[in-house]
């Protein structure tokens, strides 16, 4: 009987003490970016046509925001902000390296600036980027150098989803000329290959020189990426569930180039546009790759203890991708609205009241929030992001700092407070995003005063940013 009432005793005291440790142990962080996603398109931001049931639910449990913006209207300077929590600017990643310009030498994330994954692992995490890099493809800016113990993906700005001969999906490529050497549209008899020439160049070379790859050795992958992202990301989620852990699932869906599976382009078949069928059966196609992340995060009993943010890298590129910022104006590459206001939804079940936001916050705050939740109390660098838990937990209403900047090349804007001064080319531009969301009415004429105020406010900003280290 001693002997039993011992061992009760130490079973009940493990038990304890298992359960305080994972009551007190920090939080998991999950960041999961779309590339060229439009504000426009999930079901919790406005979208009818495509369902996006996974998001959408992530978006009711969790925190909405309806002004979130990213820091650059394009991929690589959008992601080299996100992952460091300041400015690109400041460390001159101003412009978008693609094709052999990402593997160039000295092209990518400058290695004297710290990742989230750097701060995160020397603190006890475990961190694993799965997807897209695209913050350089020498050995000196690889993401296993750059704080993730482990990288599944590739390094470049795109990828073909499936490998050539691309069975099982319909491909859609630009083109210069058709195949009788004419404009518009082909499709192939069998219906699995469609040209078009209305972007009027050729499809970038994404695969050149570019191959997947687990840490840095090649792999031959043979499921399409988006679910292979997803299976590579609930792997490490398993092997990793009893540490705290920071996940960067960044997906390549739905950037070019368009290839739709058999499965999700039926589900579509009543689009009457092919282009749009396209980019519906690979939106559907990621919304439920996420859901498969969520549910598997449920599963293993962590979905209470982990922080997820969910963004798109930029806005949609229309014309290429079908991809809608409504009802904003413009889209990637611009800084209208559209190219920089994004999905953004932020959620910690149990800890967040779900509800929407309409305060500006930018991706930036990702960071900085993620660290402080971490509870990593300063970076040796200072941040531009702001810490966004007290927003997220309903302890204040309001963010400590009330101006946001852009900058590329000539093309430049500031929000502060509800306007927005906007220089896409030619002459400022004030715009009141209170009452002229969609950037139609410009102020500048009429409230000189405060087009002077926001521009002063631009260049103090602008002198603190360094000369791009490459264009």
């Amino acid at each position: 009987m001693k002997t039993l009432a011992l061992f009760l005793g130490l079973a009940i005291a493990h038990a304890t003490i298992a359960a305080t440790a994972e009551s007190t142990r920090r939080p998991n962080i999950v960041y999961i970016v779309a590339d060229d996603l439009g504000y426009g398109e999930l079901g919790c931001y406005g979208g009818k046509d495509i369902p996006t049931p996974h998001l959408d639910a992530l978006a009711a449990g969790g925190v909405r925001f309806t002004h979130g913006y990213v820091t650059a209207a394009f991929c690589a300077a959008s992601r080299a902000a996100l992952l460091t929590g300041r400015y690109q600017t400041r460390f001159g990643f101003e412009f978008n390296p693609i094709g052999a310009k990402n593997a160039a030498p000295g092209i990518g994330l400058p290695v004297g600036e710290k990742t989230v994954a750097d701060h995160l692992r020397a603190t006890g995490y475990a961190t694993a980027l799965v997807g897209k890099w695209h913050l350089g493809g020498t050995a000196e800016f690889h993401p296993q150098r750059r704080g993730f113990d482990e990288f599944f993906g590739f390094l470049h700005e795109g990828h073909t989803y499936v490998p050539h001969p691309w069975e099982g999906v319909t491909t859609w490529l630009r083109r210069r000329a058709l195949p009788d050497g004419g404009t518009g549209r082909w499709i192939s008899p069998d219906g699995r290959l469609v040209w078009t020439t209305h972007m009027g160049g050729n499809e970038p070379d994404y695969d050149a020189d570019n191959p997947l790859l687990r840490s840095s050795q090649p792999v031959d992958e043979r499921a399409n990426l988006t679910d292979a992202f997803t299976r590579e990301a609930n792997d490490f989620i398993t092997r990793h569930r009893t540490q705290p852990f920071f996940l960067y699932l960044a997906y390549n869906a739905v950037h070019s180039p368009l290839q739709a599976p058999d499965a999700y382009l039926a589900k579509f078949a009543h689009l009457p546009d092919l282009h749009r069928r396209i980019f519906a059966a690979m939106l559907a196609h990621l919304d439920d790759s996420v859901g498969r992340v969520l549910a598997h995060l449920r599963a293993t009993g962590l979905a209470e203890n982990t922080l997820i943010v969910f963004l798109s890298d930029n806005g949609g590129p229309t014309k290429e991708l079908t991809s809608r910022n409504a009802p904003l104006r413009g889209g990637k590459g611009e800084l209208w609205e559209g190219g920089i206001r994004v999905p953004f939804i932020v959620s910690l079940p149990g800890r967040i009241t779900p509800r929407t936001v309409d305060t500006p916050v930018i991706s930036l705050d990702a960071t900085a929030t993620a660290l402080a939740l971490a509870g990593i109390a300063a970076s040796p660098t200072p941040l531009d992001g702001v810490n966004l838990w007290p927003l997220l937990s309903g302890e204040s209403t309001r963010v400590p700092r009330t101006t946001l900047y852009w900058r590329v090349g000539e093309r430049r804007a500031i929000r502060h407070g509800d306007w927005k001064l906007l220089r896409q080319s030619g002459a400022w531009q004030l715009y009141d995003l209170a009452h002229d969301g969609s950037e139609q009415t410009d102020r500048a004429t009429a409230e000189p005063a405060r087009a002077q105020e926001l521009a002063a406010l631009w260049e103090t900003w602008n002198a603190e940013q360094i000369t791009p280290r490459w264009r």
